[in-house]
């Protein structure tokens, strides 16, 4: 089993894949999750947001992340980029990626990533308004 992080100013590619190097015989699914700008930020309009990250902090808390999950599901990989800096409106932040061999794992895996990640990484969003 294998977790990768990326944190990143580049642009997210939405033609991002896997490589099938995180496929095995075992592979019966794959839940990508991509997390874009909305164009609203309580209620008020903005134009983009502005990530900020403490990178040594927020890395070890994915590991930690990443581990738990591998520990709960049995699943192969869990991948998962973001972008930080300024994103704008209708552009990706987040990317994941869990391969498993059934989808209610993946999903699941998937989800806790998500909902951890946002409680307990180190990443801040300062939203900026039109």
């Amino acid at each position: 089993m294998k977790a990768s992080l990326e944190i990143t100013e580049a642009p997210i590619e939405l033609g991002i894949g896997s490589d099938g190097g995180a496929f095995s015989g075992d592979s019966g699914a794959v839940v990508r999750f991509l997390g874009v700008v909305r164009g609203r930020e309580g209620g008020r309009l903005i134009s983009a947001i502005d990530y900020e990250v403490f990178p040594e902090m927020a890395k070890h808390q994915f590991d930690l992340i990443f581990n738990e999950a591998l520990s709960r599901w049995p699943v192969q990989s869990v991948r998962v980029i973001h972008r930080i800096g300024v994103v704008p409106v209708n552009h990706p932040s987040l990317w994941i990626e869990v391969v498993g061999s059934h989808r209610g794992e993946a999903f699941a895996a998937c989800q806790f990533v998500i909902d951890e990640m946002k409680r307990r990484v180190p990443i801040w969003k300062k939203p900026m308004f039109s």
